[in-house]
Formats: C-alpha cells, sequence, structure tokens
C-alpha cells in the first residue's frame, strides 16, 4: 500500500500522554509527551485510576496541539495509529477509543499498535539513529514492565529468546532506589546517586551470569540490597550510594551477559537493539556496547521512554503492508509481541 499523507500516533498505555505526526518518510512534523508523574510521585507509583483520567483529560488537547503544529487537518490524514495494548487497560481504552472515533469521523484507516512493537521498530525510524537498522536484529526491551529478549526479523514478525523469570529490570530499579530512599520514579534518581558510589564495595549478586538462553531474573538482586540495607541499619550518604552504584553494576553486567547469550541465538543480526525506559540508563548503555561483536544501536534518549513518535512509525510501516485494524478491535493489557499479525 502506497502512503502518501501523514499519520498521527497516540500513546496513553501508562503514565505518558503523548501525541505526534509523522511524514510517510518517518519525518517528525510534530511531537509532544506530557508525564504525569507529580500526579503519581506522591503515591510511590502509578495508580490506574488517576492516569486513566489524565489521559482522558488531556490526550484529545495534545492531538489538535500536533495537528496544529504540523499544518495536518484530521481529515488530511493518512490514518491514526493508536497504541492498544499491552498496558494499563484505562489508559488503552482512552487511546484506542480517541484514535478509532477521529478514524470514524474522517474516514481514515485505524491501525492497532502494539506499545512493544513502536518500541521494537524505533531503530528503523529514519533521524531516530545513525543508520537505520536492516532486518534481522537482537532486541533488548528494557522497561518498567517488560524485560526481554526478542529476534526483530520483520514488521510483525517477531521471536521471543527470552524473558524475565520475575520482575522487570526497570521495576527493579525501582524497588532498589525505593529501600535507597529515593523519590519515585526511582531509575534515574538511582543512576544519578550511583555516579557518586564505588560499586565494588557490596558484593551483590549477578543473576542467572553465565547461564544458558538469555533469560533474565532481578528479585534475588533486590533481595540483596534490602538485606544490605537492613544489616547496615541506619544509611549514611556514602552508604547509599553504594549500594545505588553496586546494584547498577550488578545489573549492567548481567544484561551484558544476557546479550552475548541472545546474539549466539541470532546469528544472522544485524545489530543489536537496546530499547525501553532503561535503555536510557548510561553505564547500561556502556556495558551493552561491550557485549558482543554486533554494533549497539540505542534510539535518542526521548524515544527510550514512552512516546507517541515510535506509535504513529509503527502504524506507518503497518499501513504500507495494508495491515489496519476494525474499529472493534478491543484493547488488550496483555499482548505479547510473538502474537503479532506478520507481514
Amino acid at each position: 500500500m502506497t502512503l502518501r499523507a501523514p499519520v498521527l500516533g497516540l500513546e496513553a498505555s501508562c503514565d505518558e500522554t503523548a501525541a505526534a505526526v509523522l511524514a510517510p518518510d518517518g519525518r517528525i512534523l510534530a511531537e509532544v509527551v506530557l508525564s504525569q508523574t507529580a500526579e503519581h510521585a506522591r503515591f510511590g507509583g502509578v495508580v490506574p485510576e488517576i492516569a486513566a483520567r489524565a489521559h482522558l483529560t488531556h490526550l484529545p488537547g495534545l492531538a489538535r496541539q500536533v495537528l496544529a503544529e504540523a499544518g495536518v487537518a484530521p481529515h488530511e490524514l493518512g490514518g491514526v495509529a493508536a497504541t492498544s495494548g499491552p498496558g494499563l487497560i484505562g489508559g488503552l481504552i482512552v487511546a484506542a477509543s480517541f484514535g478509532k472515533g477521529l478514524a470514524l469521523a474522517h474516514g481514515l484507516p485505524f491501525v492497532a499498535v502494539n506499545h512493544l512493537e513502536g518500541h521494537a521498530l524505533t531503530a528503523t525510524l529514519p533521524g531516530a539513529v545513525t543508520s537505520p537498522v536492516a532486518f534481522p536484529y537482537l532486541l533488548l526491551l528494557l522497561s518498567g514492565g517488560h524485560c526481554q529478549c526478542v529476534a526483530v526479523e520483520g514488521v510483525g514478525q517477531y521471536r521471543r529468546l527470552g524473558t524475565t523469570l520475575d520482575d522487570a529490570v526497570g521495576e527493579a530499579f525501582d524497588k532498589a532506589a525505593k529501600l535507597l530512599g529515593l523519590p519515585w520514579p526511582g531509575g534515574p534518581a538511582l543512576e544519578q546517586l550511583a555516579k557518586a558510589g564505588d560499586p565494588r564495595r557490596f558484593a551483590l549478586p549477578r543473576p542467572l551470569l553465565g547461564r544458558a538462553g538469555c533469560d533474565f531474573s532481578w528479585s534475588g538482586l533486590k533481595t540483596a540490597v534490602a538485606h544490605q540495607v537492613a544489616k547496615l541499619g541506619t544509611l549514611t550518604e556514602q552508604d547509599r550510594a553504594d549500594l545505588a552504584a553496586g546494584f547498577q553494576a550488578a545489573v549492567a553486567v548481567t544484561l551484558a551477559d544476557r546479550a552475548r547469550h541472545a546474539a549466539a541465538m541470532l546469528p544472522g543480526a544485524t545489530a543489536l537493539v537496546v530499547a525501553g525506559g532503561v535503555a536510557a540508563n548510561q553505564a547500561v548503555r556502556a556495558a551493552l556496547a561491550g557485549a558482543c561483536a554486533l554494533p549497539l544501536v540505542a534510539p535518542p534518549l526521548r524515544l527510550c521512554t514512552d512516546n507517541a513518535v515510535m506509535i504513529a512509525w509503527a502504524g506507518i510501516e503497518r499501513l504500507r503492508r495494508g495491515l489496519a485494524d476494525p474499529l472493534d478491535h478491543a484493547p488488550r493489557p496483555r499482548w505479547p509481541l510473538d502474537e503479532m499479525r506478520a507481514t
């Protein structure tokens, strides 16, 4: 299918409300992300009901904003792409329903985008990385809700090579940060604190290090941090920094090991791509850069966390292949990548 008009992307799967307009060639015509961090920070995590209400309040306005900035009227769009899973069901319903309504009102195709596919395909977006990656490539998807090794063989063609056996890696960052008395979201705060720490002071475990395959496990590492905190009692600022540095180093070393094993499972891979919120961590990026012979490709920091640019781009890639969705498509809070339709 030839796509000649821009696509509107809508994202509301967790606690960021976002909209973007992309040209068919991937040029970003307009983008905006509204964070809900302030609304959820006092609760120490995302409250689904608060998130859904915020999406309902802000998404229509953000869509109008990016359309105006792009100079595109709704009827001039080539399609509407909205996150329809996985994620918090309230936000997914808001994004999908608003997207469907816009598509219906203006006779546009609608694409129900898998949020994980958005992350997976960011490495193929022209301008997002130095040189868009060719299929097949190895994806490390690292976020607050997901931790997976995926063989990306084409749009809609994904094979999960490994996954977490317990916590997601971003969740482990948040839990370790909470143990150290850091504010939510914990990942960025822990990374900042770790800069002043000695990563060698505490002997923290490297879960599944050297184990065959590329599965992950993070609960034991989190528990080890909890034991150290309990053992020390009252923590000094240096204690906290050293534990943060040790935790971050353990994660980075473990991810590098898992990436090496995953690369051996996909010998034809063109690159190692890291995506998701934890991909913004500089220690993780540095460890993965030397993990294997594959070149490391990571999106710009703003495209590592949830955004609508990746949703619009996934929509473009699917529309090109004639993969629009019916308006009765139901949002899916759980939607594994390997259940996507192939090209």
